[in-house]
């Protein structure tokens, strides 16, 4: 069985991961139509899986031959197309950052979902690298439960210029932190139940912050500093013409610190631990490239006779957090996070 598909932007993972991606699984996936606010690329990439260019999402949403609608760029449209394909019952595959600014819209976004009965998946590629995999199965084995978590992102920013369009938050940067966050929930295996969040302005740049920090406190309600504690940041503070000095000293993407051991990883599948025997060097590889793990996860989720909703409670899980943490800063205060657990029962 195929799956027609209709693709709305073409991001920053199009050419790296995306491409290839559905191009392996051509025997599960069909690209029909693509709609995307950079004309020229959603011509060369329609004229490459020989589809048809459109020029709205809502028409795109709307067509009888689409099956599911991938979402992998943020753009001015936020949240609308996967509102537009929830009107016409079509499964959503998100691979872009959602331009959220409150937990009632959040929630409002869930429930529309929720009401389409349609398949959601965000794409949380930090899941399934092959280092986070097997740094799973040591915390089970060897390393022991986490204590303490550092997740750090460190990019290039391009210089204001006239040609770039303000945006009310930059979408790299949402994107990093709600990636970033729901890693982080997924290594401690746990549920966050406050955070403090910390950010920087840089005068002059029109797409948002050029740093944002939070720290994640994973101990029980009303026990803050009991359990588990992640800090997670994202900089982009260095300008692109200075590569030598992005790459300079560059820390691990995630570090942690566990009852029995400490690992670092470097991704997609470096990974070195450390225990009471010494140092231990893993490079990893996987079967396939991890594009190709999403959209198999993706292709069962919609074929599947049961509904998932992990997917979508993940997605909203993590983007609450980041919410709670930007108005963490504004209020100047530690933000209690809502019981999860609790809601889910």
């Amino acid at each position: 069985m195929k799956l027609r598909v209709g693709i709305v932007g073409l991001g920053d993972a199009w050419e790296s991961r995306h491409r290839h991606a559905l191009r392996a699984l051509s025997d599960r996936f069909e690209i029909r139509a693509i709609c995307c606010e950079v004309a020229h690329l959603a011509e060369q990439a329609a004229k490459d899986f020989r589809a048809e260019e459109m020029d709205g999402f809502r028409a795109l949403c709307a067509r009888s031959d689409i099956d599911v609608v991938m979402i992998l760029s943020p753009a001015w449209y936020g949240t609308l197309p996967i509102l537009a394909a929830c009107d016409h019952g079509k499964s959503v595959y998100c691979g872009a950052a959602l331009d959220i600014d409150s937990p009632e819209e959040a929630s409002m976004l869930k429930k529309r979902v929720e009401e389409a009965g349609i398949a959601f998946m965000a794409e949380f590629p930090r899941r399934l690298a092959p280092a986070t995999l097997r740094l799973k199965e040591l915390i089970a084995t060897r390393l022991g439960k986490p204590r303490l978590i550092f997740c750090h992102r460190r990019s290039s920013v391009e210089p204001a210029g006239a040609n770039r369009k303000p945006m009310r938050h930059c979408p790299t940067m949402g994107r990093e932190m709600i990636e970033q966050v729901d890693w982080c929930r997924y290594v401690a295996g746990l549920e966050p139940t406050s955070v403090v969040g910390i950010r920087h302005s840089l005068t002059g740049q029109p797409d948002g912050d050029d740093y944002q920090m939070m720290s994640l406190d994973f101990s029980p309600h009303g026990q803050v500093g009991a359990g588990p504690v992640a800090q997670i940041s994202c900089g982009r503070y260095f300008p692109s013409s200075w590569p030598e000095a992005v790459s300079f000293r560059t820390p691990a993407a995630l570090q942690v610190c566990c009852e029995r051991g400490m690992a670092f990883i470097d991704l997609p599948s470096s990974l070195t631990w450390f225990d009471e025997a010494g140092r231990h060097l893993e490079s990893l590889d996987s079967e396939r490239p991890v594009g190709e793990h999403l959209l198999m996860q993706f292709y069962r989720s919609v074929t599947s006779l049961l509904r998932k909703v992990n997917d979508l409670e993940d997605a909203y899980r993590a983007l609450s957090v980041v919410i709670a943490a930007r108005e963490s800063y504004y209020l100047g205060k530690r933000m209690v996070l809502p019981n999860f657990v609790e809601e889910a029962k």
